[in-house]
């Protein structure tokens, strides 16, 4: 079973690896489209005023922008899963799995970065600063690596069973072209946003240390303040729908 995940925008800095070769990565077919966008990124970053990457960032602190003022070819890097910081992340809390709990992690998790495109969660990125949703001069990201890279994805999960544990945005990156299933979690009735990031941790979790191989090993998965209230059968998906237990 391969898992597919969003990024986060909160991400360590440093490295204990090497300066980026996109040559190492996974889905390295994409490479042509990845270096397209990265050279623009790096262009951007060299040529605009701390001011304009401000805006860009979506930051205020002119100290904390020119951290980003960086050539990102050049940075050391770190693997993926390590690399970002946000609430599923947090949950998830890589580094405290064994090795073969790492592994599986290693091997089956798909990130969809909105600058690199999809990573395999061991693949090694440097520290990078890019908002969901920015738009970098004209480049249409989401549809360069859905084209550039589906065909790719498709043929590496072509045997696979398949759980999107992406946020929605994400869903622009790429879409399974075989039926695959994904999550909703609800509260007292209403569907949550930070409650889902902390469960998509936690499952990616529970999966790496139960060694979850299938949807169907999945959903025998007992998950601690989790209850299944709805399964909705799609033709392209099925949406397993959680309640968030309050007690």
């Amino acid at each position: 079973m391969k898992i597919l995940f969003s990024p986060s925008e909160a991400k360590i800095s440093g490295g204990d690896f090497k300066k980026l070769n996109i040559d190492s990565f996974k889905f390295n077919e994409c490479n042509k489209s990845r270096l397209e966008i990265l050279e623009k990124y790096n262009n951007y970053l060299k040529n605009s005023c701390i001011e304009e990457l401000c805006n860009f960032f979506g930051l205020k602190d002119i100290n904390e922008c020119k951290k980003y003022k960086i050539d990102i070819f050049n940075e050391k890097t770190t693997k993926a899963i390590e690399r970002y910081l946000g609430v599923a992340y947090k949950y998830l809390d890589y580094k405290s799995l064994n090795e073969k709990e790492k592994n599986f992690i290693d091997e089956n998790v798909i990130i969809f970065s909105n600058l690199f495109g999809p990573l395999l969660a061991k693949d090694k990125i440097p520290n990078y600063k890019f908002k969901q949703g920015a738009k970098l001069k004209d480049l249409k990201i989401e549809k360069i690596y859905k084209e550039s890279c589906s065909s790719i994805l498709d043929k590496f999960l072509e045997d696979e069973d398949i759980l999107d544990l992406r946020a929605g945005f994400y869903e622009k990156f790429y879409i399974p072209n075989k039926y695959y299933t994904k999550l909703k979690f609800i509260k007292n009735g209403k569907v949550v946003s930070h409650f889902a990031k902390a469960y998509r941790g936690i499952i990616l979790r529970e999966l790496a240390k139960n060694k979850i191989e299938s949807i169907d090993e999945f959903m025998g998965l007992n998950i601690e303040k989790l209850s299944i209230v709805e399964i909705k059968k799609g033709k392209k998906f099925q949406e397993i729908v959680y309640e968030i237990l309050t007690s």
